[in-house]
């Protein structure tokens, strides 16, 4: 285990070519972390993104779950036209890890990050997730003239890393599917892109989760609920988002059951990680 990444030091942290910061990104990418494993994967991906000028990628660390080791490997490997801003404040600020804020999916982050990526269009990534490489492309096509876009995602194993099917009735946009009747729709954070100077005021609803949540993993209802309200979204129609299912997920027996034999069959197959 390497010292200086192992025992990282509060503070932010550039790597990349850094070209000119102080002019805009074309798109920015909010990733909270707590350095497991699949930060690497979620990183890499970022970095494959094809058809996109400059993107700033922060990555917010919560708390230090590992050694990072993954995550130090890939920032070795930056392409030109990426910068890698690394916030580790040194302290959690959510309540899982002794912090204030009741979001327990990163505390403050994303609405911290958001606010300072010098982008007006922000991706959000979680660090078990990851895209294909025309994820941002597509998306940046679709918000073109709206205020916010969405992508669709496939279902991924989470023990083979192999996708099992796409999702067709969770995260499809407002008024469809699952949670059309309770919250008007939804979008996974993971498939969504904001132009956020039209969103700046709610911005901070990514760190308030719905009441009643003691599970404190709800907050992206609340901003999917402000911007639908809002505006109507630009739509990709891709299947550009990898989501990997977590069996603790209060919804993983519903999924189990529309999938069948699915399931069982991606989790036998090769792992694609």
């Amino acid at each position: 285990m390497r010292k200086s990444e192992s025992q990282l030091a509060p503070g932010w942290y550039v790597y990349g070519a850094n070209q000119d910061p102080q002019s805009p990104y074309q798109v920015a990418v909010v990733m909270p972390s707590i350095g497991r494993a699949s930060v690497g994967r979620a990183v890499q991906s970022v970095f494959n993104q094809i058809g996109v000028g400059r993107i700033q990628l922060l990555i917010g660390l919560d708390a230090i779950a590992g050694d990072c080791d993954e995550l130090f490997d890939v920032l070795k490997r930056i392409p030109p036209n990426v910068t890698v801003n690394l916030f580790y404040p040194g302290y959690s600020t959510s309540v899982r890890h002794g912090g204030v804020h009741l979001a327990r999916d990163g505390g403050s982050l994303r609405a911290s990050l958001s606010l300072l990526a010098n982008a007006r269009y922000v991706a959000y990534l979680d660090d078990d997730n990851w895209w294909s490489n025309n994820h941002l492309s597509s998306l940046l096509e679709a918000i073109e003239g709206k205020a916010w876009a969405f992508s669709l995602r496939y279902f991924v194993h989470p023990e083979s890393q192999v996708p099992i099917c796409p999702d067709t009735w969770e995260s499809i946009g407002p008024g469809r599917g699952f949670f059309e009747k309770k919250f008007g729709g939804w979008v996974d954070p993971n498939s969504l892109m904001l132009d956020k100077l039209e969103y700046t005021p709610i911005l901070g609803l990514w760190c308030i989760p719905l009441s009643g949540d003691s599970d404190g993993m709800s907050a992206d209802r609340r901003i999917f609920d402000a911007i639908k309200r809002a505006s109507s979204p630009g739509e990709t129609g891709r299947l550009t988002t990898f989501y990997v299912m977590q069996p603790a997920d209060g919804l993983h027996k519903l999924r189990l059951k529309i999938m069948r034999d699915l399931y069982d069959k991606a989790g036998s197959a090769n792992s694609l990680s």
